[in-house]
C-alpha cells in the first residue's frame, strides 16, 4: 500500500533536506536530457479566479516517476484558506505501482519555487547587493526572500504589493529579521534594489526598462502562464543575460514568451538554466550586467523535491 505523508510531516522532514542542491541537480539532469517531462497539463478558472497545474515527469534511470497537482486560488485568503493547494504522487518507475502520497497542500511546489530562485541568486545576482526588492507579498514572495538568505543574503527589503493592507502584514510578519520598506510603486522597488523577484499573477507588466538599474538581476516567478506578465518585454530586449528554467515551455508560457510575441527578443537570446549553471561563462560576470531568470516552474523541480521527502520519510521509519 501507498505510504500517506501528510503536511506536518512533510514540513518537518524537509528541514532536512538540502532543497537548493536539489534543485540544481534536477536542472542539470533536465537540461543535459536526462529526464522525461511532457508539457504542463492546465486548467484555468474565472470564477473564481484561479488555476491548477499537472506537472510530471521522470529521471531516466531512477526508481520513481512523480505526477505534481498544485492549484492557486486567490480569493482563498478571504476564506481562510491557503491560495496554494495540491498533492505529489510517486509511483514506481519499473512497475508503476504507486509509492506515496505526499499530502503536502502544495507546500513543496512552493519551497521547490523558492528554492529556485535561490538557485538562481546564486549564480545570477550581484555580488554587492543594495536591497532585494519583492514584487508581490503572499506566500511566495515571502519564502523567496528567506530562501535568498542562503545564498545571497541581505536585510534590506523594499517591497510592493496591491494594497497597503497586504504590504503592513507582509512587513508585520518579517520585521523581526528584515529591515522592510513599503513602496508606492513596483518602480520605487526597482529605484532602490540591485535584486528583485517578482512574485505576482499579474496579467499586466509591473516593471518596465527604464525602472530598472544597470547591475540588476530579475527573477520572475509568477508569469507561469500564457496570459500572466510580470516584466514589460522591452526589459527583456535591454537584458544582458536572459535565463529560462525550461526553453521548451518559453515557447507557451512566462514573460519570454511575451516578449517574444511582441517582437522584442527571439528564443535564441535566452539560456535554459541548467546549462548557464555548468559553466562560468554563461553566468554574470560583472556587476554592471542587467540579468533576468524567467521560472515558469518545471516538473523536474517536483521529481527532485517529492523523491528527497520520500526517501527520508523512510528511512526514518525502517
Amino acid at each position: 500500500m501507498a505510504a500517506i505523508i501528510h503536511k506536518k510531516e512533510i514540513e518537518h522532514i524537509i528541514q532536512d533536506i538540502d532543497v537548493i542542491t536539489a534543485m540544481e541537480k534536477g536542472f542539470i539532469a533536465y537540461s543535459n536530457g536526462n529526464t522525461i517531462v511532457p508539457p504542463v497539463g492546465e486548467l484555468l478558472f474565472d470564477t473564481p479566479k484561479g488555476e491548477t497545474h499537472i506537472k510530471y515527469g521522470y529521471i531516466k534511470n531512477d526508481e520513481y516517476y512523480v505526477v505534481k497537482i498544485a492549484s492557486g486560488f486567490y480569493e482563498n485568503p478571504k476564506l481562510g484558506i491557503s491560495s496554494s493547494q495540491g498533492l505529489m504522487l510517486l509511483f514506481s518507475q519499473k512497475t508503476g505501482q504507486p509509492i506515496a502520497i505526499l499530502l503536502d497542500e502544495g507546500y513543496l511546489t512552493d519551497i521547490r519555487t523558492a528554492a529556485a530562485g535561490a538557485l538562481v541568486a546564486k549564480y545570477f545576482a550581484p555580488k554587492n547587493i543594495t536591497s532585494i526588492g519583492i514584487i508581490g507579498t503572499g506566500i511566495q514572495a515571502k519564502l523567496q526572500l528567506q530562501y535568498l538568505q542562503k545564498h545571497t543574503p541581505c536585510k534590506t527589503v523594499w517591497v510592493w504589493g496591491r494594497t497597503l493592507e497586504n504590504m503592513a502584514q507582509f512587513k508585520s510578519e518579517l520585521r523581526d529579521h528584515f529591515d522592510i520598506f513599503i513602496a508606492k510603486t513596483p518602480a520605487q522597488v526597482a529605484a532602490n534594489s540591485n535584486l528583485i523577484v517578482t512574485t505576482t499573477p499579474s496579467q499586466t507588466p509591473l516593471l518596465f526598462s527604464e525602472d530598472i538599474l544597470p547591475g540588476t538581476h530579475i527573477t520572475a516567478i509568477g508569469s507561469d502562464t500564457s496570459e500572466k506578465q510580470e516584466l514589460d518585454s522591452e526589459l527583456l530586449h535591454r537584458s544582458d543575460l536572459l535565463i529560462a528554467d525550461s526553453i521548451s515551455q518559453s515557447k507557451s508560457r512566462g514573460e519570454i514568451y511575451r516578449a517574444v510575441k511582441d517582437n522584442k527578443v527571439t528564443l535564441k537570446k535566452s539560456i535554459e538554466l541548467g546549462i548557464a549553471i555548468q559553466s562560468k561563462t554563461l553566468q554574470r560576470n560583472n556587476n554592471h550586467q542587467i540579468t533576468i531568470a524567467d521560472l515558469t516552474g518545471v516538473a523536474v523541480q517536483d521529481i527532485m523535491i517529492a523523491e528527497a521527502v520520500y526517501t527520508k520519510f523512510k528511512n526514518k521509519i525502517l
